[in-house]
């Protein structure tokens, strides 16, 4: 029985192992890594109740989308301005 009990355990270690390195593996925050830009937050039942620490991101700019960790990200990088068109005399 007690061997049954330690290869239970290391089981059990070796799951919460890869689980905790897949979350700091994931990127964190509303910010695409990809463009810099704010992505949408699409609702997920399953998701928001099992594991609240993690949220579902949608990148309007390039596509992207994903799991992602909540909390705080680099601050999005603003629009770039639209050039004025030459003036011509």
């Amino acid at each position: 029985m007690l061997i049954v009990a330690v290869l239970l355990a290391t089981v059990i270690l070796r799951v919460a192992l890869v689980c905790w390195a897949v979350y700091l593996l994931l990127p964190r925050g509303p910010v695409c890594r990809a463009c810099r830009i704010e992505m949408i937050h699409l609702q997920n039942r399953f998701l928001d109740a099992v594991v609240p620490m993690l949220e579902r991101r949608w990148c309007l700019a390039c596509g992207w989308n994903g799991i992602v960790r909540r909390g705080p990200a680099p601050t999005p990088r603003p629009p770039s301005p639209v050039p004025a068109p030459p003036a011509w005399e």
